[in-house]
């Protein structure tokens, strides 16, 4: 036989038992901005469901919870990393999806770990959300689940979006934006420690500005997915006391089309390996069937749900 058609024989019979090994489920998952913990923590658990299945799973950058959300709508995705409170304006048509329209191709897996608000200054002057009055924030891209978190916060301040001097930045451009003395104050809404802020902690005098008492009251009164949640001191260089915030939970969606079989397995690839995934990110620690079963506003998935109840819990699934 020719070398060159010996040679190309191998390669695809290579290729074929490539494909094989690797199951025929190919899924992709959306996640976040490469500073974020959206990829972080989302590039793990792709590598358990890949493991513990017999689906390939990769996580991609992608532009965050709604960009998320639309692709698996577009069949780009499959699984995806979102803010619950995004999940809830999709499925309701509200908010960042008023002119969108409703989208709801997608379900629930289970929620994660707590996304915090995180108001990062530079300014000793600004200890409060009233102190942002007339400053230059950056409140997340437009449209973005950061955006309109920054919203809720300013306005339980009493302050509008007129009162600050906007402006609509990534996480990581945000970051830069303070480093670099052109912002005074950001908002980052992601699982603590963030990398990027982190990152900026080490590097400068930043610290984390309080969101609590009557904001955060006022907050949670009129929006039942934020909950209170405390940074714990120490979670970033130089924070040396807790600082009170609230929060929105990270939550694993699929795509409403995927069989029941596969998503059963993908929960269970995930919440059977927790102590495993605790070791390999810190987020992993808050992974527990109690925290992904309470405080979804969107129904799950029934490949989720039969897990779930093996577990002895019920959900609402679809």
């Amino acid at each position: 036989m020719n070398k060159k058609i010996l040679a190309a024989a191998l390669l695809a019979l290579v290729l074929v038992l490539g494909l094989v090994s690797c199951g025929g489920t190919k899924l992709t998952m959306g996640t976040g901005g490469t500073g974020g913990t959206y990829y972080q923590f989302g590039a793990i658990l792709g590598q358990y469901v890949e493991k513990n299945t017999d689906a390939g799973c990769v996580a991609v950058s992608t532009d965050g919870s709604k960009a998320n959300i639309q692709g698996i709508a577009a069949g780009d995705y499959q699984l995806g990393t979102v803010q619950s409170d995004v999940m809830a304006y999709a499925w309701n048509g509200t908010n960042t999806f008023s002119s969108d329209g409703k989208i709801d191709s997608f379900r629930v897996i289970g929620g994660l770990y707590a996304e915090a608000v995180q108001l990062i200054t530079m300014d000793e002057s600004i200890t409060s959300v009233a102190d942002l009055a007339g400053k230059s924030v950056s409140i997340g891209a437009p449209n973005s689940g950061v955006y309109f978190n920054a919203i809720d916060v300013l306005s339980a301040a009493g302050l509008t979006e007129e009162d600050i001097n906007p402006q609509y930045q990534s996480f990581n451009d945000s970051v830069e934006s303070l480093k670099d003395g052109k912002i005074d104050a950001a908002f980052i809404v992601a699982g603590a420690p963030t990398p990027a802020v982190a990152e900026l902690m080490t590097t400068s005098d930043a610290y984390l500005v309080p969101i609590d008492g009557e904001i955060a009251s006022t907050i949670m009164a009129s929006c039942p997915y934020y909950t209170e949640y405390v940074i714990p001191a120490e979670t970033y260089e130089g924070q040396t006391e807790d600082v009170t915030t609230i929060t929105v939970k990270a939550t694993l969606i699929v795509s409403a089309d995927l069989d029941d079989d596969t998503v059963y397995e993908i929960t269970k690839a995930i919440f059977d390996n927790i102590e495993s995934i605790k070791v390999d990110h810190a987020k992993g620690a808050e992974l527990s069937i109690e925290n992904a079963t309470s405080g979804m506003t969107a129904p799950f998935h029934a490949g989720a749900a039969r897990y779930y109840a093996e577990k002895g819990v019920t959900v609402d699934s679809e």
